[in-house]
């Protein structure tokens, strides 16, 4: 444990080194190649994540990806409104890993820095804790993470997975090609409780066995006691579903590599916030042979995702990746910059009603937006690599976004759309029959 706190102790003195090296970085490569008097003016947008805390060794990522794309589009010309060229100008803040800092710095961006959009957020308690400063103002947040479905807000467009777009098609494949005893494992916060409900049902429903589900603080670096109750409940080994998120996920793949809870040991470790930024930070060797499920893995070999890596690495250093939440984050930013100029304007309101049915050739492939303001998605499981990369195992294909999970009875047929004329559209029965989980 001594060990395995000077590493834990060392990895963060990294961080906070890159975080400062990336910082710099970041000021010099705002200042855009186009200068300012070729721009009729400026559009302030509010960039909200943790660049301190337990959560910054995955957010630090989200906000590069989104500085990335707004230097993308002011050099390709800034946003075209009405004749004239308008900058993308961001505005910082860090939500220091704590779900009251967002909602202030929220409410900082709007009321004082009057920024036209937020993109922001990483737990979905960070998001909750913004969403009352959201909506009373009727501005826009763009959220960039897989999360637990179970909201559907007009003010808000969700970039990242929901359940059946990750868990679902994860746990199928699972049950076809691992076995049927299953060990929930998670931080205690919204996401993992809600998404872990709904994958027992899954796994029930399958014939499949619940061994045990154990929840732990977020930034907790005391992992053995959890990691010895799932040795218990699986002595010769099963499928562990890890929602860990931030940098517990240090402490809790190198004690299970030092337990022998590994791949060798017939343990399937799949992880729904484990992505390449984290297992560069925590090593490749503790998580070799584990699993991940997500929309994007830096390995897939597309130009377009072979662009935005190099892109991301001229910008940011050689040494970085990216990963699905930088690509969300990436892609909603270019996603916000197609609707205003479909708007012809940056009002929020008038924005979010050109949002639905917008399109981008995203790193990972096209993405649209649905009507229940999440996107179609594809979905993919990769194996933890040797050199700390993903090799792709599943292409589960394009998967429609479903805001309230079907396998929960209390959703059963109900829906989200906002093409609706209804005040219940964010919530309403559908006779619509719909096959995803």
């Amino acid at each position: 444990m001594l060990m395995l706190s000077h590493l834990h102790i060392v990895c963060r003195l990294m961080r906070y080194l890159l975080i400062i090296m990336s910082l710099v970085l970041c000021l010099a490569c705002q200042e855009d190649p186009l200068p300012a008097r070729n721009f009729d003016g400026e559009v302030l947008v509010g960039l909200l994540h943790s660049r301190t805390g337990t959560l910054s060794i995955s957010e630090n990522t989200v906000a590069e990806a989104e500085l990335l794309a707004i230097g993308e589009i002011n050099r390709a010309g800034g946003l075209m409104i009405d004749g004239k060229r308008l900058r993308i100008v961001p505005v910082e803040e860090d939500g220091e890993s704590d779900s009251l800092t967002f909602a202030q710095k929220a409410e900082k961006l709007i009321d004082v820095n009057k920024v036209e959009v937020i993109f922001g957020g990483w737990t979905s308690s960070s998001r909750k804790a913004m969403l009352p400063v959201i909506e009373s103002r009727e501005h826009l947040l763009f959220y960039p993470l897989q999360y637990e479905g179970e909201e559907c807000s007009d003010f808000v467009f969700y970039a990242g997975a929901t359940p059946n777009q990750q868990a679902g098609p994860a746990i199928d494949w699972l049950l076809q090609n691992r076995g049927d005893r299953f060990f929930l494992v998670g931080s205690d916060y919204i996401y993992p409780h809600t998404v872990n409900r709904i994958i027992s049902r899954q796994v029930l429903q399958a014939g499949g066995t619940i061994v045990g589900e154990h929840y732990v603080p977020l930034g907790d670096q005391n992992l053995t006691e959890t990691l010895h109750e799932i040795k218990m409940a699986l002595p010769d080994g099963g499928i562990i579903i890890n929602t860990i998120n931030g940098d517990s996920n240090v402490a809790f793949f190198q004690e299970a590599s030092a337990l022998g809870v590994t791949a060798e040991n017939n343990y399937t470790v799949m992880s729904f916030s484990v992505s390449e930024e984290e297992v560069k930070a925590i090593g490749a060797h503790y998580l070799e042979g584990s699993l991940a499920t997500w929309n994007f893995f830096q390995a897939i070999e597309t130009p377009a995702s072979e662009s935005f890596t190099r892109n991301f690495k001229e910008m940011h250093g050689v040494h970085r990746v990216t990963n699905d939440p930088a690509e969300a984050a990436y892609t909603m930013v270019h996603l916000w910059a197609r609707a205003v100029v479909r708007a012809g304007s940056t009002s929020p309101d008038r924005v979010r009603e050109k949002l639905i049915g917008t399109t981008f050739d995203a790193p990972h492939g096209r993405v649209e937006v649905a009507k229940n303001h999440h996107l179609r998605k594809r979905v993919y499981i990769g194996e933890v690599q040797s050199d700390g990369q993903f090799s792709v195992v599943f292409d589960a294909g394009v998967v429609e976004p479903r805001t309230w999970s079907q396998l929960l009875p209390a959703n059963k047929g109900y829906r989200c759309d906002w093409t609706q004329s209804r005040s219940d559209a964010a919530r309403f029965y559908s006779e619509e029959q719909d096959v995803h989980h």
